[in-house]
Formats: C-alpha cells, sequence, structure tokens
C-alpha cells in the first residue's frame, strides 16, 4: 500500500485543518488507517485510528473532542479533521495502515507509511 498524506498547513491557535491520506496499490477497505504524530525530539505517537469498515474508531487521550478520524472506502481515503488546534499539536503527521483488525495505538503494528504532513499551530 502507498500513502500520501495531505492537508497540514499553518494555524492560529482555536483554528482547524483536514488532513487526507490517499492510498494506492491494495484494497483499501482491507485496512485499518491510523494517525500519528512526531514532535521535533520526540517519539512518534498515536493521534487516531479506525477499522477497515470505518465502525470503530479509537483516539489518543490529548484530542479526544477534537479530533475526527474517517474514512471513504469509495475514495480510498482517510481523513482527520482537527479543530480547536493548539500549539502541543504542533508537528509532521502520519498515515499509516494496517491489514484488519481493529483500532490499534501501537506503530509496530502498522505495516505501511506515508511520507508525512507539517502541521504548525502558531500562539
Amino acid at each position: 500500500v502507498q500513502l500520501q498524506a495531505s492537508g497540514g498547513g499553518l494555524v492560529q491557535a482555536g483554528g482547524s485543518l483536514r488532513l487526507s491520506c490517499v492510498a494506492s496499490g491494495r484494497t483499501f477497505s482491507h485496512y485499518g488507517m491510523g494517525w500519528f504524530r512526531q514532535a521535533p525530539g520526540k517519539e512518534r505517537v498515536f493521534v487516531a485510528a479506525i477499522t477497515w469498515s470505518g465502525g470503530s474508531t479509537g483516539y489518543a487521550d490529548s484530542v479526544k473532542g477534537r479530533f475526527t478520524i474517517s474514512r471513504d472506502n469509495a475514495k480510498d481515503t482517510v481523513y482527520l479533521q482537527m479543530n480547536a488546534l493548539e500549539p502541543e499539536d504542533t508537528a509532521v503527521y502520519y498515515c499509516a495502515a494496517r491489514f484488519g483488525g481493529g483500532p490499534n495505538k501501537w506503530p509496530y503494528e502498522y505495516e505501511y507509511w506515508g511520507q508525512g504532513t507539517q502541521v504548525t499551530v502558531s500562539s
């Protein structure tokens, strides 16, 4: 699976962004999807995940109530709607795919990764 993330940018605190990740190469609907982020000098951490059907999702505590993950299997795309952004959300955001299974927060469980998109939130 090849993954192409987009939608990052510079936004003021309190603003919104929507990230997209388009998949190609395999049957998208067979894969659970996740979003992770990595701030400078820090480890890559879980943000949100969604099952292959979209029927179940999971979120990091730090983004619950502000971020929403969704997917459109007809468009081979997963989204991350980010609202009420905070400077602490500044990071490179990565999408990732894993075959089957439920929402998963562990990076090592994911087989495929996109190239990342930069999100910068100014105070």
